[in-house]
């Protein structure tokens, strides 16, 4: 396949546009000292209220194993707590602190400042449509990277 014509692949051209935006989210995200996928898990938990580790693991897609890693740090730098379920000792929910949903407020911050940049050409109506779009790409569970850093 020569360059132009991967250059016209959807596949490659997506893939191309998401190193660039990840590399990008990484350095707006590098002075909270958080990676995409500790601010991923905050954003939830903000969103959510206090969840069960296992329903995170489900709506996250994330091994049980790496989203105990991330919670460990979340946890560690305070912007999470864990805690036994009282209906049930097995379980554990895991809920935002305030000092997390600071953090929240300035991921929010650095996203919109960097998607404000990246899409500055795109009126309205085409980030919305842009949205949908991506929204309907046919992706299973197992493709999520949410575990990797």
């Amino acid at each position: 396949m020569s360059t132009s014509a991967a250059g016209k692949q959807l596949g490659f051209l997506l893939a191309r546009h998401g190193r660039i935006m990840n590399t990008r989210l990484r350095q707006a995200l590098d002075s909270s000292g958080l990676s995409p996928r500790h601010a991923v898990l905050l954003c939830r938990l903000e969103e959510s209220g206090p969840i069960s580790q296992q329903h995170l693991i489900e709506i996250l897609f994330i091994d049980a194993s790496a989203l105990v890693s991330v919670l460990n740090d979340l946890e560690n730098e305070r912007l999470v707590e864990r805690r036994r379920d009282p209906a049930d000792r097995r379980r554990h929910i895991v809920e935002i602190t305030a000092e997390g949903k600071r953090a929240v407020a300035s991921i929010e911050v650095a996203v919109a400042d960097l998607e404000r940049e990246a899409f500055a050409g795109f009126s309205a109506d085409e980030l919305s449509q842009l949205h949908g779009l991506l929204s309907r790409i046919h992706a299973e569970p197992a493709d999520e990277v949410c575990d990797e850093d």
